[in-house]
């Protein structure tokens, strides 16, 4: 081979990672900073993904105004015994309800990943050099997103039939950043899931059958006292009710500091255990 042809399909060679990356790359804060880029990116993609799909738009709007008036008007007469004197059902319910439509708004975490491991879409990702952690991190915060916006979907509604913050703007920002780190989590948790589970289908199954006894052995829906004791201790040590109970007191009152300190210590525990696991397991899929 001739000096001139060696030459010629050198040029013509794809350049590595590391020749793609720019030079501020090779510093810790410039691997920051890619991967903070990467992960945005990842995150417009999946925003822009559900605001071009209307009928996704449509039922994710639909759904959170159902939960508000439906279980609001089933469960009220009888929840209504069991509350506290001064209370309203649909003061005591929505901020449980925050919580219930995060959990079960994280399955679409698990189904758009599992659809997007099946369409080829993250070998595409993972033959681009970007940041291994990014195709994770963007989707779930991208679902941080859409769940602080349907949180606010769901006050407009709940002031609608009643609903009133009553603990002043901080208590309920406060409330808000409880949903919302409990969302975080539950989006890492179904990321993992999808990662381990083969399929949209099968993903969604299994995180229904995760969710369903989670939710609804808690006190989302009504007081611990009404239910059987061995009930009732089991929902008393679940990070739902803990985030329940702590979007409940940050609304409308009651103990705030046990409740929101147990949120906060169940999430960021569980994120340090499920963020690099998903991640090692995202680096190792086929």
């Amino acid at each position: 081979m001739s000096e001139t042809t060696r030459r010629a399909l050198t040029a013509r060679a794809p350049a590595t990672d590391a020749e793609l990356q720019p030079r501020v790359a090779s510093s810790l804060a410039g691997r920051a900073y890619w991967q903070l880029r990467d992960t945005w990116t990842v995150t417009k993609r999946n925003l822009r993904h559900f605001v071009r799909q209307p009928r996704l738009l449509v039922f994710s709007t639909i759904q959170p105004i159902m939960f508000v008036v439906l279980f609001s008007s089933v469960f009220g007469g009888v929840a209504r015994v069991a509350l506290p004197q001064g209370i309203s059902y649909i003061d005591f319910l929505l901020p449980g309800l925050f919580v219930h439509s995060a959990a079960f708004r994280s399955t679409q975490t698990a189904v758009g990943l599992a659809e997007d491991l099946e369409r080829g879409v993250v070998d595409r990702f993972r033959s681009l050099p970007m940041s291994r952690a990014a195709v994770l991190a963007g989707r779930t915060f991208a679902d941080l997103m859409r769940s602080v916006a349907v949180i606010g979907l769901m006050v407009a509604v709940g002031y609608l039939i009643g609903f009133r913050f009553t603990q002043g703007v901080l208590a309920a920002i406060g409330a808000v950043l409880i949903v919302a780190l409990f969302s975080f989590f539950m989006s890492w948790l179904f990321c993992l899931l999808a990662l381990l589970v083969p399929g949209a289908e099968a993903a969604q199954t299994a995180g229904f059958v995760l969710i369903f006894p989670l939710v609804f052995a808690s006190s989302i829906f009504v007081p611990l006292e009404t239910m059987p004791t061995w009930l009732a201790a089991f929902a008393a040590n679940s990070p739902l009710t803990h985030a329940a109970d702590a979007a409940r007191a940050l609304s409308i009152g009651g103990e705030v500091l046990r409740p929101a300190a147990m949120s906060v210590l169940w999430c960021t525990t569980l994120l340090a255990v499920i963020i690099p696991t998903a991640v090692a397991k995202y680096r190792r899929i086929t």
